[in-house]
């Protein structure tokens, strides 16, 4: 059986607001460090469903290295603990308050720094939503791969903190991919600048890349430096219908066995295309009980001999019908129906996000699996993924105010992360581990590695007071 997951988490913090409040006088102004409740509760969780916080001692409002130093400084010194928030789209927990801690937000440090078209790179800071710095770098005619389905909101902090994957991932790779430096500061209240604006570099260890995915529990990154691309070549795109989950999950797998690098390869099933159509009126719903989407950007003939092989794929895979669109604005739509499939899901009620990626090969037989294991608890499971790198986001939808039915959820969810195991895969792609899946983490990792895990948290955060409770 999975977990009891509480509706608080506690640890204790031996100090008052106002002992905060006098110690960070000259050092953060007194109208951005808050202590209204109403507001604390606002910032005191992130988007996943069920995962326990509680609320704040306090939030500040950071909006510099130095302020957000000084924070972590106070707290040391008074056994707080720290937990940093960008956006707060996180669907883990990764960003929820612990009884008695402080809350900084990010959110106010949105400068973009620099956009270096020489050298290729951009100097952020954390508070930067990930849409805007990438339209930024398109007016230098470059760009930032990187595009999770919360782009729009999601800021590169966070991206940062989860190591962020998105739609192009499964051709140009992860956020820690782009990471080139970090500035952070450590649970010991240092300002350290980690990494290189090189385009290579092996002085030491990889610290930066360390930092990238460690969810606030080792630093809090107050500073990013990413690594551009060339504005990326247009793209063909290549729709396929399907009956079967299945079948969609074989055309995916049959797209990786013909040795396509596509820039795109998503997953969309009917329970998400209908969401989408009673909310936008998109009509996508009518002839599909799966939609499979492609995107390849090869340049030329190359290119157009790439879409007509992934409709091969589609076609040996049992797609119903499959072709490359010719409309530009088509092909757009589509793609922002499966950016929209959360939201609109979210309006049917409750929706516990699973993030588990397993091995190519294995994409149909998870789907399969996460199938049966909908049926065997009576539990909606919608599914999208980006399915061209085995990232599969089965999303779990319970009625309001359903404890029957949130307790099916949340065996449910603990079987996938099962099946996703046993199928030589991980628990989350790149969600993070936060507090719904540090159970999984603990099947996943071995003792012996969980220990260089913790020892490394205690070189870095040696009080342990950044982010408490979350991954181990």
């Amino acid at each position: 059986m999975p977990p009891a997951y509480p509706d608080r988490v506690n640890v204790s913090a031996p100090a008052s607001a106002q002992e905060l409040l006098d110690s960070l006088a000259g050092e953060v102004p007194r109208e951005r460090v808050v202590t209204d409740p109403d507001v604390l509760e606002s910032y005191s969780h992130d988007e996943a469903e069920w995962a326990p916080y509680a609320l704040p001692l306090a939030l500040v409002r950071a909006e510099s290295a130095r302020e957000v130093q000084a924070v972590v400084r106070a707290c040391r010194a008074r056994a707080i603990p720290v937990v940093a928030r960008g956006a707060g789209t996180g669907l883990s927990g990764g960003a929820n308050a612990v009884d008695g801690c402080v809350v900084v937000s990010l959110e106010a440090m949105t400068a973009i720094k620099t956009i270096d078209t020489l050298e290729r790179l951009a100097v952020v800071e954390p508070g930067v939503v990930n849409d805007h710095l990438r339209a930024a770098c398109a007016e230098q005619g470059l760009w930032y791969p990187p595009d999770p389905a919360s782009s729009p909101w999601s800021t590169i902090g966070g991206n940062v903190a989860t190591n962020a994957g998105g739609l192009c991932c499964v051709k140009y790779g992860v956020t820690r991919d782009y990471v080139l430096g970090l500035e952070v500061v450590t649970g010991t209240g240092e300002l350290v600048q980690l990494g290189r604006r090189t385009a290579k570099g092996v002085a030491g260890y990889d610290l930066a890349g360390l930092m990238v995915g460690s969810e606030g529990t080792l630093g809090i990154v107050t500073e990013v430096t990413v690594k551009l691309r060339p504005l990326q070549a247009p793209q063909r795109t290549v729709a396929g219908y399907f009956d079967s989950i299945v079948d969609a999950g074989r055309a995916v797998r049959a797209v990786a066995e013909a040795g396509l690098t596509p820039s795109a390869l998503e997953l969309v099933d009917r329970t998400c295309l209908e969401a989408v159509d009673a909310w936008k009126n998109m009509g996508l719903s009518a002839d599909a009980d799966v939609l499979v989407l492609g995107r390849i950007d090869t340049p030329g003939t190359v290119g157009d001999d790439e879409a007509a092989c992934m409709i091969r794929c589609f076609d040996g895979a049992g797609a119903t019908w499959a072709a490359a669109s010719t409309d530009e604005a088509e092909a757009d739509a589509l793609f922002a129906a499966r950016r929209l499939a959360y939201p609109a899901l979210e309006r049917l009620g409750p929706v516990l996000t699973e993030d588990v990626c397993v091995p190519k090969r294995h994409v149909p037989e998870m789907l399969s699996r996460i199938e049966q294991i909908g049926r065997a608890h009576d539990t909606v499971i919608a599914d999208i993924a980006h399915a061209g790198d085995g990232n599969l986001h089965p999303l779990l939808i319970t009625p309001h105010d359903d404890e029957p039915a949130r307790e099916r959820a949340q065996a449910a969810f603990h079987d996938i992360i099962s099946a996703a195991l046993e199928l030589g895969g991980t628990v989350t792609g790149e969600h993070g581990v936060g507090l719904l899946k540090m159970p999984g983490l603990r099947r996943e990792l071995s003792p012996e590695v969980l220990a260089m895990h913790a020892a490394v948290k205690s070189a870095l955060d040696p009080d342990h007071i950044l982010n408490p409770g979350k991954m181990f």
